[in-house]
């Protein structure tokens, strides 16, 4: 079976390398000069480094380099996953600077239009399968302020931290970074080194937790294993979860309440204002908060400035901002950590309609089958701390998936359980869950779920062990043999 692959990130390399294996003909495009997605050296804004250590962000038949640090940067990241592709051979596979400008689904598969950057010619492709692999987080939304032509003219910048590639620009600068979350508090602690001043404006605080909790000790050890997600309420428990988030509950909150004192005390928040207004299990709300190494230390000593509950209201000639408390703050830059749109702009408005609800979610089985769209499966729909194995795993699910050994639910069944996490989601994360594509606190849960459906795991010892430590990618390196074997 042809198969074309539109995204050369994480989910899409580990798609190329599983369908290949399989024994497709598979094609990867992708509109960047690199591989990587979000580690493309057209994206990486400065501070990017990955969430987890390198044992864990991995895939599971390859290691990171021993040389790399124990969080390796964003250029570590992409060099690995270039790597990735040179060790597994399907090199030749990837069409760089192409761009998938329309798809349109025909009799057997579909006809992709593709567009060359380097040749500057299109031409047009047929694929019986295709896997959508363009990144949940790869267009990114910035704010239309009112004042934007003035502040322009006047000499300011306006653009999304994915667009903020070099540091030097920030030199000497008045810099204001919009939003708390990772890329956020990343690029903030970055330019604050360089810029005149770095003020960072936050709608609303999270919970973040550092790398490792004074007396608890490493941030994997409690937030990827088996007992970690168990604080967390999901939408099919296991038995231990029905306990703990039930009659056991008083031990769970009491837990969540000694980790977040800890935190509260470590990072200084009461002292410096920030300690946000929800409990301590808000933070797996949508994407998981990991503290950028050196932030709060510089909120501290006044080399970045924090306002909390706090928004852009208009930008004006100066150049200047004026914010949702009345004040004005000067600003050469605003770097906009203001989140993505998930879509496919390639689709035309049926198959998205197809595709999503009517609030944008998309309804998929698995994060992975659509409802309705035949020939097209996506893959990276399902981001967590765990992006690499769960693409892993999800390719190997797509490649039975075309063998004809998953044994689904009916399209009934498979729909209302599409609903049913869906409304569990909105309620669980008020409706911040990226459209159906986060599953933030749920990483093993979907692993497991996806590994049922093959009828395939990993042996009960180390499945006991996950209870207590965390997840290792390399436990599951023989799957794929398995699989293949049948």
């Amino acid at each position: 079976m042809r198969v074309a692959i539109v995204g050369a990130g994480i989910a899409g390399l580990a798609n190329a390398k599983v369908l290949r294996d399989a024994g497709h003909d598979v094609d990867v495009f992708d509109q960047a000069p690199d591989v990587g997605g979000v580690w493309s050296a057209t994206r990486r804004y400065p501070g990017l480094r990955t969430q987890n250590s390198k044992r864990i962000y991995r895939f599971s038949q390859l290691p990171m380099p021993a040389s790399y640090p124990r969080v390796p940067s964003g250029a570590q990241m992409q060099a690995y996953l270039q790597n990735y592709v040179e060790y597994f051979g399907f090199g030749n596979r990837i069409k760089l600077n192409t761009e998938v400008i329309a798809a349109q689904q025909v009799r057997r598969g579909w006809s992709l239009r593709v567009h060359h950057r380097e040749r500057h010619r299109a031409e047009t492709v047929h694929c019986d399968h295709l896997v959508i692999a363009n990144g949940v987080f790869s267009s990114p939304m910035v704010p239309r302020y009112p004042g934007t032509d003035a502040f322009g003219a006047a000499g300011g910048r306006v653009c999304h931290t994915s667009e903020f590639l070099d540091l030097r620009e920030a030199h000497g600068k008045h810099v204001i970074v919009v939003g708390y979350g990772k890329s956020a508090c990343d690029v903030a602690e970055a330019v604050s080194d360089v810029a005149a001043s770095t003020t960072v404006l936050a709608r609303r605080l999270l919970w973040k937790i550092p790398r490792r909790v004074r007396w608890l000790g490493d941030f994997e050890a409690l937030a990827l294993t088996r007992f970690g997600e168990a604080g967390f309420d999901y939408l099919e428990p296991n038995w231990f979860e029905r306990f703990y988030n039930g009659r056991g509950r008083r031990l769970r909150d009491a837990a969540f309440d000694l980790i977040q004192a800890l935190v509260t005390r470590q990072l200084r928040l009461r002292e410096l204002g920030l300690v946000p207004d929800g409990p301590f299990e808000d933070i797996a709300q949508s994407t998981a908060g990991l503290v950028t190494e050196g932030f709060y230390e510089k909120v501290a000593a006044g080399q970045i400035v924090m306002h909390r509950d706090t928004e852009i209201t208009r930008l004006v000639d100066g150049p200047a901002v004026e914010l949702s408390t009345g004040l004005r703050e000067y600003a050469d830059i605003v770097l906009c950590a203001t989140g993505f749109r998930q879509h496919v702009p390639f689709f035309d408005k049926v198959v998205q309609q197809q595709l999503t609800d009517e609030h944008g979610n998309f309804r998929l089985y698995r994060q992975i089958l659509p409802s309705t769209v035949k020939a097209v499966t996506f893959a990276g729909y399902n981001s967590s701390m765990l992006s690499a194995l769960g693409a892993e795993i999800g390719a190997l699910w797509t490649a039975s998936l075309l063998a004809g050994r998953l044994d689904l639910p009916t399209p009934a069944e498979r729909d209302a359980h599409i609903d049913s996490r869906l409304a569990w989601l909105h309620q669980r994360t008020g409706g911040h869950h990226a459209h159906g594509t986060v599953i933030a606190g749920f990483n093993i849960h979907n692993v497991d779920e996806m590994l049922t459906d093959l009828g395939v795991n990993i042996g009960p010892l180390t499945r006991t062990s996950q209870w207590v430590l965390p997840i290792n990618p390399r436990s599951y390196r023989t799957i794929t043999t398995r699989l293949n074997r049948r």
